[in-house]
């Protein structure tokens, strides 16, 4: 007999995890995993005393849950949520909604979209950051796809959601797949916001020769202010963390850092955009040079330097990392911001960027104090172009940028790589410059290509060429195409 009010597909940590917080808001749950032994497993372990059911068979799944039957896949992103969504079909009527939860990318997303919409079936690509501590007790989730489909299950996500200020971190995103467009993004800002904070350990450690006890009192003492978020948080706990023999676990991890691909998805589709999320990027291939283990190991023999040591006043060394910390991390989200911004021009979507803030406020990895100016930003302003335009960053950028330069320099000089951070403060200093050395670059083009260019003393959408070889004078604009 149908009863189950939601389904959900994959039973690896996330997905139970999920299933326990749906029951906990008072939702019968019906789950089902490829590999039956799980199943089992769930039911007698975490699931034990619930009234969460378990079916083998996809069929007898399907069959338990009540109409319109609602789906949650958790499962590995690509080709197998595909795989299920065909097996799904025959046993799913017109309403019926089917919920991704996974990290799927979002062009695949916004092929099932269209796929499933025109089958009758509503689907939803649903962003959820969290791990495995959100999903129990409240993640942020970025729902997009049929709004048709949203009243079905509106309710359970919200429910499920995290809670800041009573608001859930649940909001409708838009269509087909932007959801998974903006946890994308979300991921994005998360991998510069880890790499910063990385530059920060490594300017502390290396650069002041800090210990793993100072080092991790001062990440302590700066959540308690404007660098107030979830990833600083952690890094003091990771930081106090000892092994068996009393030492720092943190020393005892190799330095290679690993990745899943979607931090990559954002970078690439800044570039397709035309976006400069350059921050974001860094930190994609700050991950990516760490991999070279082996080969830089080498390199620290054979490229080795007598680079400066410090010899500064420390405390004043300490503000200008956290002033550089703090900086470059609004350059993070501006960035991510503007890359939603062009996404959302470019595939007709009506984002709303406060209630997106909102959303990120709590439940998720990136969740920080600010995120609250942000919404608010956007509630004074909504076609905001750039959070470096909003008072409020504009008044942060500017107290900190001194100690943020200082910063960056003092990483030059002690040979200590700081790719986010340089970035961040070169894509400040070209945004805010009203002139750049571009004028050069299509010089040079219309040179070699015949590219042509624009003139300061002529309207935009004017173009020129120049016979540079020759010195002769410009050819009409009406004979050049961009």
């Amino acid at each position: 007999m149908a009863e189950a009010d939601i389904g959900l597909i994959g039973l690896a940590v996330m997905g139970q995890n999920l299933a326990l917080n749906m029951h906990d808001q008072g939702f019968k749950v019906a789950v089902h995993n490829r590999t039956a032994s799980r199943i089992d497993s769930f039911l007698q372990g975490p699931a034990k005393h619930t009234d969460i059911t378990g079916h083998e068979a996809l069929e007898a799944f399907v069959a338990s849950l009540q109409s319109p039957r609602k789906i949650i896949i958790m499962i590995r992103a690509g080709k197998p949520v595909d795989e299920l969504i065909k097996q799904l079909l025959p046993l799913l009527d017109q309403g019926d909604v089917i919920i991704d939860g996974g990290n799927s990318r979002f062009t695949d997303s916004n092929r099932r979209y269209l796929d499933l919409s025109a089958q009758g079936i509503g689907f939803i690509g649903a962003g959820i950051s969290g791990g495995e501590e959100g999903a129990r007790h409240g993640p942020s989730i970025m729902p997009g796809g049929d709004f048709s489909a949203w009243p079905a299950v509106k309710d359970i996500l919200q429910s499920i959601a995290a809670k800041v200020d009573g608001e859930p971190c649940c909001q409708w995103v838009g269509p087909a797949g932007s959801g998974h467009y903006v946890k994308m993004v979300h991921n994005g800002i998360e991998y510069g916001d880890m790499q910063l904070i990385a530059e920060a350990y490594h300017l502390m450690r290396s650069g002041l020769n800090m210990d793993i006890d100072e080092i991790q009192a001062t990440f302590a003492l700066w959540n308690d202010g404007v660098l107030d978020s979830y990833l600083i948080e952690i890094t003091a706990r990771i930081l106090a963390t000892r092994d068996g023999e009393g030492e720092p676990v943190i020393d005892k991890i190799l330095d290679a850092a690993g990745q899943k691909g979607t931090g990559k998805w954002t970078g690439i589709s800044a570039l397709e955009l035309g976006v400069p999320l350059t921050l974001i990027g860094e930190a994609v291939f700050a991950r990516c040079l760490s991999s070279l283990k082996e080969e830089r190991v080498r390199a620290d023999t054979l490229l080795a330097s007598s680079h400066a040591v410090f010899d500064g006043d420390r405390e004043q060394a300490l503000r200008c990392i956290h002033d550089a910390l703090y900086a470059s991390k609004i350059i993070s989200y501006a960035q991510g911001y503007m890359l939603m911004r062009d996404a959302a021009i470019e595939y007709d979507w009506q984002l709303q960027y406060g209630d997106i803030a909102l959303m990120w406020r709590g439940g998720c990895i990136i969740r920080s104090r600010f995120l609250g100016n942000i919404r608010q930003a956007f509630a004074e302003s909504p076609a905001l172009e750039n959070l470096l335009l909003d008072k409020f960053f504009v008044g942060e950028v500017k107290i900190s940028e001194a100690g943020w330069r200082e910063a960056v320099a003092l990483a030059v000089k002690l040979a200590i790589p700081v790719p986010a951070m340089s970035s961040a403060l070169a894509f400040f200093d070209g945004y805010r410059r009203g002139r750049l050395p571009a004028n050069l670059i299509q010089a040079q083009r219309d040179y070699f290509g015949a590219h042509s260019y624009e003139r300061v003393d002529r309207p935009r959408g004017e173009f020129f060429h120049t016979d540079w070889s020759s010195g002769g004078d410009d050819v009409s604009s009406g004979q050049y195409e961009v």
